[in-house]
């Protein structure tokens, strides 16, 4: 059996980077070539990862819930946005789930979770503090996942 008969779930994670539209168009791309459904995850970073690290005076469980609640709104914007790409690029089905926790955890545990095929992400997000403090989420999921990962570098490719 090939890889083409294969490939039925596309996983891609999207973090609203300047760079996240070309990686789920390219993600989309992909998927229409296998005929595949496309399932767009966002994961909001939990505070637990900034320990020792000033957090403002607030309810973090209020805050964290108003973190998810505005992602789950700018995820449905962002899918509705990719809806008509998706469509013409032969994506069977589009959709997304938001979660909070570790991001690269929750990627591999989602596509674990729906017996992904295949995860499609960019190499490039958020740059800066984060990935000095965090790593390469791209690198911890190729390094954890129990499917194919295909990574895209955005400033080589899509432009």
């Amino acid at each position: 059996m090939s890889i083409i008969n294969e490939v039925k779930k596309v996983v891609t994670p999207v973090d609203f980077s300047d760079n996240s539209r070309l990686i789920a168009e390219s993600s989309a791309y992909m998927a229409g070539k296998f005929g595949a459904s496309m399932h767009l995850v966002f994961v909001v970073q939990n505070f637990e990862d900034y320990s020792g690290f000033f957090v403002p005076q607030m309810s973090m469980p209020s805050l964290e819930g108003e973190l998810v609640e505005s992602a789950e709104v700018k995820m449905a914007s962002f899918c509705a946005d990719m809806r008509e790409f998706c469509e013409s690029a032969g994506v069977s089905e589009l959709d997304y789930k938001v979660f909070m926790g570790d991001v690269a955890e929750q990627i591999v545990n989602y596509a674990a979770e729906m017996s992904s095929d295949l995860i499609i992400m960019g190499t490039h997000g958020y740059k800066g503090l984060e990935k000095i403090m965090f790593g390469s989420v791209a690198d911890k999921v190729v390094r954890s996942a129990s499917c194919p990962v295909l990574t895209i570098n955005p400033y080589t490719c899509c432009k």
